[in-house]
């Protein structure tokens, strides 16, 4: 897919960080763009920064982990313009630590939004692009850790690895019936984005208990140390940038961060070697 200009964009995760970066990079291509979030505000003032572009824009509020809601954005976009063209899957939160301290609820609300978002979205999206038999893209935000043996959160870990099998999966199903359909997964490291403070949209019953105790030092400085990574990490849109040549040259994977490419050849060293 090289031709943007006039095609239909939806992203999931647009109000902000690489979703919004996304957002604005479509914009700029010439593209329609859909804006899909799960607060109503954020995406208000997401689509007001996007109109000096002179952007034509739709926001639709919805939660990810929930079929009914992708379906409705798949309903509003195809009524609104009539078609989709890039599907970006890229709505995700972060909860819990290790695999045993993770909380029943930490394990739900994130393989809800960063899993089951995305197979939703493939669910509902993919038969509509097949069918319009035109050149299309998907895009699966996973991350860094989706492909490296180790990482603070447990549940997102293990829904970003979700993520880069279930693209895989798609890509070879694609190629296999010849489809116009492209797919990749995007793989960034320390992003500038809000993943530290996602807690801000967590359902009230998947919320744990206020814990009597303070975090340990250790993993306060865990914390202390992913949010300064965070902070001081590549910007939205140099991703977004990264993402707009992968569709254009067909590529599976992104990696925006090479410089950690050393560690997956180390993971997969150690694979063989057993």
């Amino acid at each position: 897919m090289k031709d943007f200009r006039d095609k239909v964009a939806v992203i999931t995760g647009a109000a902000s960080g690489i979703g919004y970066g996304i957002a604005e990079r479509c914009a700029k291509e010439g593209m329609k763009v859909v804006l899909a979030g799960i607060n109503a505000e954020n995406l208000r003032q997401a689509e007001k920064r996007l109109e000096p572009i002179g952007a034509t824009t739709l926001c639709v509020q919805a939660d990810v982990s929930r079929l009914e809601d992708i379906e409705a954005l798949a309903d509003k976009t195809l009524e609104a313009f009539g078609a989709v063209h890039l599907l970006v899957n890229n709505a995700g939160v972060s909860a819990g630590g290790s695999v045993w301290e993770s909380t029943l609820a930490d394990w739900q609300w994130v393989v809800g939004v960063n899993l089951w978002g995305v197979i939703y979205g493939l669910q509902v999206f993919v038969p509509i692009m097949l069918a319009q038999d035109a050149e299309c893209h998907i895009v699966n935000t996973s991350s860094m850790a989706g492909l490296l043996p180790s990482f603070p959160s447990a549940p997102y870990q293990v829904t970003k690895h979700a993520i880069v099998a279930l693209t895989e999966n798609l890509h070879h199903s694609l190629v296999q019936q010849g489809a116009k359909v492209g797919a990749s997964v995007l793989c960034p490291a320390w992003v500038r984005t809000r993943i530290m403070d996602s807690a801000r949209n967590r359902p009230l019953d998947l919320r744990n208990e206020p814990d009597p105790e303070p975090p340990s030092p250790e993993w306060q400085a865990t914390l202390a140390g992913l949010r300064h990574a965070i902070d001081t990490g590549m910007l939205p849109q140099e991703v977004a940038d990264c993402v707009f040549r992968a569709v254009a040259d067909e590529q599976l994977y992104i990696l925006t961060h090479r410089e950690y490419c050393s560690l997956v050849q180390k993971r997969t060293q150690d694979i063989l070697a057993s």
